[in-house]
């Protein structure tokens, strides 16, 4: 029972990181870069889920869906500011 506890905690802490980082301040959880960066951390945390469990379709359309969410996400903020696009894709290592 201790260990989830302390996932939960771990990933609580890695989510106020990432907000602190991509939103200026822990309380600036809206922000299109922040909603980036927390789909991506998502998405890289259930890819390895799937290199040991290839059956697992449910959660695949689950992934599937993360990554369509962020991909309009990075249209509209593309739109919107490019010169913030291309720095939150140079952060986030999304393209090589």
């Amino acid at each position: 029972m201790q260990m989830g506890k302390a996932r939960k905690t771990e990933i609580k802490a890695k989510k106020a990181n990432l907000v602190q980082t991509f939103g200026k301040t822990t309380a600036n959880t809206g922000t299109t870069e922040v909603q980036i960066a927390l789909i991506t951390d998502r998405i890289n945390t259930l890819t390895p889920h799937f290199q040991k469990h290839s059956k697992d379709h449910a959660s695949r359309l689950g992934l599937l869906k993360l990554v369509g969410q962020r991909r309009r996400l990075l249209n509209y903020l593309k739109a919107k500011d490019e010169k913030g696009y291309t720095a939150l894709l140079s952060k986030l290592e999304l393209r090589k």
